[in-house]
């Protein structure tokens, strides 16, 4: 028997807060029902542990679930669980009046900014996600009654600025929200929440790992209603034929969250379908990664470094990052803040238990707790990755091969990172043209008295092998590190160094591997000599290309080449220079110096000839074919073409 009814007003900031969600937060309205089932299932939660405790006598847990019904006739959808329930006053005190430590005062300034984002994360803080169901609805009946009591309560409103109380005997354990929908409105974002298709979509989107069943009446057989809680009336006739017509009812939710069992109660299988499910890939994930933290924030984890790289891995329109919950509920795809671009390959799952519901991306990426389960994240699958280049190298060659190229970003963007990200470099060298190194085997095979490891990038690895600035390495037997991926030109010049010895560039700065080895006497003096003889050849060698070099100077890294081109220690290379420049980056043009070999005939010719006619025109023809022949043995391209080739064939001809 109800009782009379007693209208209350809304608390103002309520009000206030319910226009919000109405008509601003939300952009997609699907998720009123992810609201709704989320209180259930915590309702639910709360039931089971003050049963466990022993507090709610009477209390039924032996079939807790959620249910889904619709009337089509009324065009209703009702929430219904047997959970913890309300009383009258948790009613006033959690729906028509919002928390209090000054959120009244600090929703006022939401609403004076238009802060959509800050209102999002106040809607989540303070549990009142239940105001979504009026976006959809014109008038909201929630019926409850709370475990361990015997008066049940009705809560009814149209979210304008009242609602309506009353008492109702009858009522079983646990609350049912029946929204009287709006009609249907395409344009609005309003869809046809009573088609079962519908429900079902939005269940397995947002609810299937909810760890209560959602439950609802199989297609064609009408609604659903709680076990045992819809009283029969009626001729014996008429309660055998409602029985014979009892409505088939289906599981909506999975319940499978895998993240939130122990990883010895989880198969390779259930973790393989699961991947696949997420990831859409046929293939079997790689490596996975199960992880569970407790304390202040508590998350559970569940990763997938995939076995092979997906095909737009390098676009920039690709999407990443790992999928977001809160306490099993799906909040988004792609969750950026989570994960680096340079581990946008990771597929997975993260289930945070102390965010909001409607957390925004936008807050999520100044979040310091997220902040702080991004790094423990990003050391996780580091450290997976390197166990499995410890324990299995022909399997992690497979995963270099694929991935590889993307870690390298996170030596530019990660530099907290970036130790742990150089002992899981895989990089061609001159050691062994087959098989790729470590840093950590390079740095133990260096050759006594060397300090730098030395590194020559380049378009290729052809380019860089054959490379003038090669020869004295390879001649003298020092192992050099052939980078040819775009990226190696960025890294490179940033990370100053590995275990404690400096990345050199052999292109770059003065390289003089017999003093790194231990000149002799012998040597010495032969140097001093060859200062002598091209004292007068370099300056005017240098005043001859000034507009192209800064510097003509002799070298110790030549051995059967003409001259090649060097930078500074702080210049860029060519190849990024170039990169630069097809970006549409305006570049200064740097000069950089020429070196020459000393004991190269032409160079010897070069001087010979300077010493007897320092006057003879040609020898300034024959320094530009030098710098030229340098500038495209490093793949460089020639400033004027058509002389360098008009200069070539004349000189070619004078010698035949």
């Amino acid at each position: 028997m109800a009782s009379s009814v007693e209208t209350l007003e809304f608390q103002a900031e309520t009000r206030q807060l319910l226009r919000l969600v109405i008509h601003s937060i939300y952009s997609n309205k699907d998720i009123f029902l992810r609201e709704l089932i989320s209180n259930a299932s915590d309702a639910l939660d709360k039931l089971r542990l003050e049963s466990l405790a022993g507090s709610t006598v009477g209390a039924d847990t032996s079939d807790l679930h959620i249910a889904l019904e619709v009337d089509r006739d009324a065009r209703t959808l009702t929430v219904r669980d047997n959970g913890i329930g309300m009383s009258r006053d948790d009613l006033v005190d959690l729906i028509g009046t919002i928390a209090k430590s000054g959120t009244a005062g600090l929703l006022e300034k939401i609403k004076e900014s238009q802060d959509a984002a800050a209102a999002q994360s106040l809607i989540g803080q303070f549990g009142v996600g239940f105001y979504s169901a009026f976006m959809v609805a014109d008038k909201v009946t929630l019926r409850t009654r709370r475990a361990g009591t015997d008066a049940g309560t009705q809560w009814e409103s149209d979210g304008e600025g009242t609602y309506e109380l009353q008492a109702v005997d009858g009522l079983p354990v646990g609350t049912s929200v029946t929204l009287h929908l709006k009609p249907v409105d395409g344009e609005d974002g309003l869809a046809d929440y009573l088609a079962g298709w519908k429900i079902r979509q939005i269940v397995k989107q947002y609810s299937d790992f909810i760890r209560w069943p959602i439950r609802m009446a199989a297609e064609g057989t009408g609604s659903t209603g709680s076990t045992g809680s819809t009283a029969s009336t009626g001729s014996g006739e008429d309660t055998a034929a409602e029985d014979a017509a009892e409505p088939a009812v289906e599981t909506l939710n999975s319940m499978k969250a895998l993240w939130a069992r122990p990883r010895s109660e989880v198969t390779e299988a259930e973790y393989t379908e699961f991947y696949q499910q997420i990831s859409h890939d046929w293939l079997a994930p790689a490596e996975t990664i199960h992880m569970r933290a407790e304390g202040t924030f508590e998350y559970e984890a569940l990763l997938f470094v995939p076995a092979q790289a997906p095909f737009d891995l390098f676009s920039r329109e690709t999407k990443r990052g790992v999928q977001l919950y809160v306490k099993r509920v799906f909040i988004m795809d792609d969750c950026e803040a989570l994960m680096p671009n340079y581990l946008r390959f990771v597929k997975g799952v993260v289930d945070a238990h102390d965010l909001s519901l409607n957390i925004s991306r936008e807050i999520l990426q100044h979040d310091r707790q997220i902040q702080a389960v991004r790094r423990r994240l990003v050391k996780k699958v580091l450290g997976a990755l390197k166990t499995v280049q410890a324990n299995d190298a022909e399997r992690y060659a497979k995963l270099w091969d694929q991935f590889g190229r993307a870690l390298k970003e996170g030596l530019v963007e990660d530099p907290d990172n970036s130790q742990a990200l150089l002992e899981l470099l895989s990089l061609p060298s001159t050691h062994d043209t087959e098989r790729p190194t470590t840093l950590r085997e390079y740095v133990e095979r260096m050759k006594e008295g060397q300090d730098a490891i030395y590194y020559l990038t380049g378009e290729t690895r052809a380019t860089v092998e054959n490379s003038p600035h090669m020869e004295a390495f390879t001649a003298k037997g020092y192992e050099v590190l052939v980078l040819s991926d775009p990226i190696d030109e960025i890294w490179a010049d940033r990370i100053p160094a590995f275990d404690g010895h400096r990345f050199q560039s052999i292109a770059k700065g003065q390289v003089d591997l017999d003093e790194a080895a231990g000149e002799d006497e012998e040597a010495e003096a032969e140097r001093t000599r060859r200062e002598q003889d091209f004292a007068e050849l370099l300056p005017w060698l240098t005043s001859a290309l000034s507009e192209q070099v800064k510097q003509v100077r002799l070298s110790s890294r030549l051995t059967t080449s003409a001259a090649c081109i060097v930078g500074d220690a702080d210049d860029i290379s060519p190849t990024l220079e170039k990169m630069f420049r097809a970006t549409g980056q305006e570049m200064p043009p740097v000069r950089r110096t020429l070196e020459l070999n000393p004991g190269h005939p032409l160079i010897t010719a070069l001087r010979t000839s300077y010493a007897t006619d320092p006057a003879n025109p040609a020898l300034t023809e024959i320094a530009e074919l030098v710098y030229g022949g340098a500038l495209l043995a490093e793949g460089g391209d020639l400033p004027d073409p058509a002389r360098f080739t008009r200069l070539l064939t004349t000189h070619l001809t004078r010698g035949l």
